[in-house]
């Protein structure tokens, strides 16, 4: 029974290091770690993947560095999310 109780121990330390890595499949998701990264929100990193998979990826990621050049902005994520919205940012496909 402890043998049973150390192996499930030692299961869920293996699976808890292995979230900790990522795994990038697919250029969008590349790109929205990109954007997590660069405008300091890596809360919503699957959100901006979602974004990177609907828009383009170079038009979001230059819209991110404008606003990371900005020091004046205080929550950049909602303040990219507000400027997504009123830009002209095309969707693929």
């Amino acid at each position: 029974m402890d043998n049973l109780r150390q192996v499930k121990t030692e299961y869920f330390k293996t699976l808890k290091e292995r979230s900790k890595k990522s795994r990038v499949y697919q250029p969008h998701q590349m790109a929205g770690l990109i954007l997590a990264e660069i405008l300091e929100d890596p809360k919503h990193k699957s959100l901006y993947m979602k974004l990177a998979k609907k828009y383009d990826n170079n038009e979001l990621l230059r819209l991110a560095k404008d606003l990371a050049e900005r020091k004046n902005i205080e929550n950049r994520g909602a303040y990219f999310m507000k400027m997504l919205k009123t830009s002209d940012i095309k969707r693929r496909g």
